[in-house]
């Protein structure tokens, strides 16, 4: 097909250089995840939050290296292909869901950011407020309609493939200023007597008794809350479907060559990570939000370096989502097996479809941490643990199940099952009990 042979042509095997494959994982790894992050470490505390941190970066780097050496086995380079030889048809199925699912847990979180920020930069540019065009439900839809849906609907993605390396040079200027906006007062000047009664109301009385207590950093907090922290974490470190495509494009390239690149992506992201969360929990303490950024327009209303902040932000979540869209809907083109001939009005269909379903979900999901929460519980777990390990399980024959190797991989399973069947419990625990006070 078209498809096929442009992109035999744009890409020649195995010319990416050791420095670029790193930029190019560290912009798989790097999404909206790191706004999550300050949220994570004010509900588990500083020391639990790095124990937990420095876990799921060694678990993730396990994962990777579980999936080089099944595909040096297997011969597959490609996700669902590997599902495809150690289980048939339902490994293949899981690894499109789970790929698919965490695809639109991205999307969503991307159209997120622009319900939260645009109508803070709407607002410092027009001065109106509470107007409709200040409203976050009818801009992210307008965004969608008129930037998004237009970009989505391109059969190749040519040069915004690029915009990626933005995302990743805008979450590093991201960092650089919550490290220099590092300065706030506490108490926070607007948390007024309103905000303290509203606080007082929806936690226990003994988290929150004083000021002194709001403005100390804790080293290790367990709330209702603190069960996001773990999904916030795995969803902000899969990177794995794309590993099999970069380790083809490597030059010269051996698996041990690929693991170091994930190595040292996977321990800039790692550093990259605690910084914002630490800087973003130390800034605001007990107030900070699910969404970092959007905590800040409280106190800086008309900041001019926030609000290049977030202007750089949008512009890179907006032209992200066609990029992360793509491969959803190769995959379900590929499902419904009609991929031999290219038709137009399935493409418009299912690029529909997914962006209306992915708007109604921003519309209707109360809060990013909802998100965050469930597609990490659910699509990473299965990315990160559940799925490497079963595979490498299955494909790997030369070892027997004796084998240190194996042992190591059912008991990643396990653990992978383990969390994400406790997580979503928890999860949906809190909605359930937590609904009354949204």
């Amino acid at each position: 097909s078209a498809g096929k042979k442009k992109y035999e042509t744009e890409y020649v095997r195995g010319n990416a250089s050791f420095g670029m494959s790193v930029f190019n994982l560290g912009n798989a790894i790097m999404g909206s995840g790191i706004l999550g992050l300050s949220f994570a470490m004010a509900n588990t505390g500083i020391a639990l939050f790095i124990l937990l941190l420095v876990s799921v970066a060694i678990f993730s780097l396990y994962s990777v290296h579980l999936l080089l050496k099944t595909a040096n086995e297997g011969g597959a380079r490609v996700y669902e292909e590997l599902g495809q030889k150690a289980f048939g048809m339902p490994g293949k199925l899981a690894a499109s869901c789970a790929i698919t699912m965490q695809n639109i847990g991205a999307m969503s979180s991307y159209l997120y950011i622009i319900k939260y920020e645009l109508p803070i930069v709407i607002e410092a540019f027009t001065g109106a407020k509470d107007e409709w065009y200040t409203n976050g439900d009818y801009l992210v839809l307008l965004v969608s309609l008129c930037i998004i849906l237009p970009l989505s609907l391109l059969r190749n993605l040519g040069y915004l493939g690029y915009t990626s390396g933005l995302s990743l040079l805008c979450m590093v200027f991201f960092l650089i200023v919550i490290i220099k906006k590092f300065q706030i007062p506490c108490p926070l000047p607007f948390l007024d007597a309103v905000n303290e009664t509203a606080l007082m109301a929806n936690s226990t009385p003994s988290t929150i008794n004083s000021t002194e207590d709001v403005c100390t950093p804790k080293y290790v907090v367990i709330n209702s809350q603190t069960v996001y922290a773990l999904p916030i974490l795995i969803f902000a470190f899969v990177c794995h479907p794309t590993i099999l495509p970069m380790y083809e494009e490597l030059k010269d390239r051996s698996r041990k060559k690929m693991q170091n690149v994930a190595n040292v992506s996977f321990t800039a992201m790692f550093i990259m990570y605690l910084l914002a969360a630490l800087f973003g929990y130390l800034t605001f303490n007990i107030n900070v939000e699910a969404e970092l950024l959007h905590t800040y327009s409280k106190i800086y209303k008309d900041d001019v370096l926030l609000l290049i902040v977030r202007l750089a932000v949008l512009a890179a979540v907006t032209l992200t989502v066609p990029v992360v869209l793509f491969p959803i809907r190769t995959s379900i083109i590929h499902l419904l097996g009609s991929h031999k001939d290219f038709s137009w009005v399935r493409h418009f269909i299912i690029t529909l479809v997914l962006l209306g379903g992915t708007n109604a979900l921003v519309i209707f999901v109360p809060t990013i941490k909802d998100m965050f929460g469930f597609f990490g519980a659910s699509a990473a777990s299965m990315l990160v643990f559940i799925l490497p390990s079963a595979f490498y399980i299955k494909l790997v024959k030369k070892e027997s199940m004796k084998s240190v190797q194996k042992i190591g991989a059912l008991l990643f399973l396990v653990s992978g099952i383990l969390v994400m069947f406790g997580s979503m419990t928890l999860i949906i625990y809190d909605w359930v009990a937590n609904r009354g006070h949204v």
